[in-house]
């Protein structure tokens, strides 16, 4: 069930509507009969594949509290091998045998290659399997209370404004949410409502917009040269940040209308005036996941410099493999990490030397928006195609339409003039309103009579119907 579709508004109002006329003890059982529907809504079967986890680190965690010694430590082991070993079947199987493929193609070591899996990836399968992680490790390191309630615990897991795309929660923040009674907000539901309509104005009036072109220059990169792949490549970064944000907002909103409080997931990343802050400003549950059960227990920055550097490489390599199981997400990771290195290289060479923010902050955007292009492709073969026909400065390398260049061409990377124009306008829409939100001038709104903030509101409500592209596109994150 997509966030954007007319499934989940009546979806979302039935949920919300009996949330607070059931009596509190018995508003889990909502809440996980909810969340089993909306991931039902997919692939029925694969709710299964959640059960069987559940069960595991549901008894992991109290084994693990009730164990002195060092069989602790085992519970623990059974608990991350049946995620990671989950996760490895549904996401990786197929891509290492392809890959295994691939190299007895080569060196013809056997006859016939490997047959693959037939199966489809489960949606938001990382998302959920780092969440339920989370859990087992933190009790492990006596941070959190084993849960005795198998429903709690189950909600934990399944929650579904943030089952399928994040943010990943850790068990700190939101299991003793789920355990409290909430009482009836307005200012909960006019909070949440406004972070709803905001994700879906993100998402469908920019977003999907900006998905038009991208789509059409990168399903077809060969067809295309210098400056159209300059315009889809930047335009995706501000889809992807649009969808993936959008979605984060819509969690986060949802959520927030039943009185609970999930972390933000997004602060402007590309503000950012260096790589390692956009890190602490983009997808921040993940970065600070990684940070904290690999790149820390990996000996973090407390080690030898080139440990360092080695841990950084690392952590970034096996991100772009959590992305998913393709080498250009490797390539993605690989690219954060040696950026990371020589940021701190930099530092280190010249500790006083800073750029002006503007131009850090356009430096730092040029490398993100290089990466998104691995992040993007659908191979190397074809990233490596964009990269390098995107500084071929030939003839017609501003051409934006497969026209006659001597004449006006009737389309512009795909559509007509004034659509082309419309989308390339959502990309200082999104700047201001990232700005309005990063000066928190947006709150300047609130002293507004009540009527003139809802011509506000009611101007993002008829952009949404007059401007939004309604054509139920995925989530890009869902994939993941």
């Amino acid at each position: 069930m997509l966030f954007n579709s007319f499934d989940f508004l009546v979806f979302f109002l039935v949920t919300f509507s009996l949330y607070f006329r059931i009596q509190p003890e018995y508003r889990w059982v909502l809440l996980l009969t909810a969340s089993c529907y909306f991931y039902m809504f997919f692939i029925p079967v694969y709710i299964l594949i959640l059960f069987f986890t559940i069960i595991i680190d549901y008894f992991a965690g109290i084994w693990i509290e009730k164990t002195q010694g060092p069989h602790r430590r085992y519970f623990l082991i059974a608990s991350l091998a049946a995620n990671i070993g989950v996760l490895a079947v549904f996401k990786y199987f197929n891509f290492f045998i392809d890959n295994i493929n691939d190299l007895n193609g080569v060196l013809h070591l056997w006859n016939e290659d490997l047959s693959y899996l037939p199966i489809i990836l489960p949606i938001g399968l990382s998302f959920h399997t780092f969440q339920a992680m989370s859990y087992t490790i933190e009790v492990y390191r006596g941070h959190q209370k084993a849960e005795r309630h198998f429903g709690i615990y189950s909600l934990y897991v399944m929650f579904y404004p943030q089952l399928v795309a994040g943010p990943i929660e850790r068990p700190q923040n939101i299991l003793s949410q789920f355990h409290r009674v909430n009482q009836f907000s307005y200012e909960n539901l006019y909070s949440g409502l406004r972070m709803i309509l905001l994700g879906l104005f993100k998402k469908v009036v920019i977003a999907d917009r900006l998905a038009i072109v991208v789509d059409t220059v990168y399903n077809n990169p060969y067809d295309w040269h210098g400056f159209s792949l300059v315009i889809a490549t930047v335009l995706f970064a501000f889809q992807i940040y649009c969808d993936f944000s959008g979605y984060s907002d819509i969690a986060v909103g949802t959520a927030r209308t039943m009185g609970y409080h999930l972390i933000q997931n997004f602060r402007q990343p590309y503000f950012s005036k260096n790589i390692s802050e956009f890190w602490t400003r983009w997808h921040i549950s993940l970065s600070s996941w990684f940070k904290d059960y690999l790149y820390i227990p990996l000996g973090g920055n407390r080690v030898k410099l080139p440990r360092v550097y080695f841990n950084l490489l690392f952590v970034f390599v096996v991100s772009g493999l959590w992305h998913g199981a393709n080498w250009t997400f490797i390539v993605w990771g690989l690219i954060h990490g040696i950026l990371l290195i020589l940021l701190m290289m930099s530092n280190k060479l010249l500790p006083d030397f800073k750029l002006p923010s503007p131009l850090a902050v356009l430096v730092t955007f040029f490398f993100v928006v290089v990466s998104w292009i691995f992040f993007r492709a659908v191979n190397i073969s074809e990233a490596t195609h964009i990269l390098t026909q995107m500084f071929d400065f030939t003839d017609g390398y501003f051409a934006l339409a497969k026209a006659d260049l001597h004449g006006l061409p009737d389309t512009y990377l795909g559509l007509p003039l004034w659509k082309f124009l419309l989308t390339l306008s959502m990309v200082p829409v999104l700047l201001i309103l990232d700005y309005l939100i990063y000066s928190k001038k947006y709150k300047l709104i609130y002293s507004f009579p009540v009527w003139r903030q809802w011509m506000v509101y009611y101007a993002f409500i008829l952009s949404i119907l007059f401007f939004g592209v309604f054509n139920s596109n995925q989530f890009i994150y869902f994939q993941f």
